[in-house]
C-alpha cells in the first residue's frame, strides 16, 4: 500500500537541507519506491516534507540505507514522522519551484 510521510524538523533548517540534498542525491539517485517529495519551511526555519511512498518498506529501505549516514555525517537532528495510507492520487509534478 501506498503511504504518505509527513516529516517535521525542529532544527532542521533550510541550509541544512541544502547540504543534504547532494549528499544523499535522490534528486538524480531516485530512491526505489518514491513517488512524491515535496519540502517547505516554517517561520522558524524548521522543515515539513511531505513524501509518497509506493511502501512503507521502500521507504524505510531508503531512510536505513541512504537517509540516516548523511543525517549522522552532516549532524543533522532526525525529524518526526508520522505516516498515513494513501487512498487516492491524483496530478504529477517532478520538478523543483
Amino acid at each position: 500500500m501506498a503511504i504518505l510521510a509527513i516529516f517535521t524538523g525542529k532544527g532542521f533548517s533550510k541550509e541544512k537541507y541544502e547540504a543534504l540534498r547532494p549528499e544523499v542525491n535522490w534528486e538524480h539517485d531516485k530512491p526505489v519506491g518514491g513517488v512524491f517529495h515535496a519540502a517547505s519551511f516554517d517561520e522558524e526555519d524548521n522543515i515539513h516534507v511531505a513524501d509518497v511512498w509506493e511502501s512503507e518498506e521502500a521507504m524505510n529501505n531508503f531512510v536505513q540505507s541512504r537517509l540516516m549516514p548523511a543525517f549522522q555525517k552532516l549532524n543533522i537532528p532526525q525529524p518526526s514522522v508520522d505516516i498515513y495510507g494513501v487512498e487516492t492520487w491524483t496530478g504529477t509534478i517532478n520538478r523543483s519551484l
